[in-house]
């Protein structure tokens, strides 16, 4: 159940992460304004609080293991969003993220 509830959180996590440095990105490059580009530095900030929500206790560790969710949720934000469209690279390396990702949060380690 924790490693369940750890991987909810990261997905939450990324959406409040990406979705405001993406919605930062429409207000300046897109220049769609101020409104945008609060709503992103609002976004942004919520990631930071649902970062701390996570089970194990080491900062370090989160957002290490975090990279590679937001590797490969960044490359899946752009399909939807932008309609971006990976190429099988992309693709690789967001699965080898997402494998690192796996191993630093959820390897058995002594102790736990």
């Amino acid at each position: 159940m924790l490693v369940a509830r750890s991987a909810l959180l990261f997905v939450v996590a990324a959406l409040f992460e990406i979705g405001g440095a993406w919605l930062v990105w429409q207000g300046v490059r897109e220049h769609r304004g101020w409104a945008w580009i609060g709503a992103g530095v609002i976004a942004l900030g919520v990631y930071g609080f649902v970062a701390t929500l996570q089970p194990d206790a080491e900062f370090g560790r989160i957002l290490a293991a975090y990279g590679g969710v937001f590797v490969a949720g960044s490359l899946a934000w752009g399909m939807v969003a932008d309609g971006y469209r990976p190429d099988r690279w992309d693709v690789t390396g967001a699965l080898i993220c997402l494998a690192g990702m796996a191993v630093i949060m959820y390897a058995p380690r002594g102790g736990r």
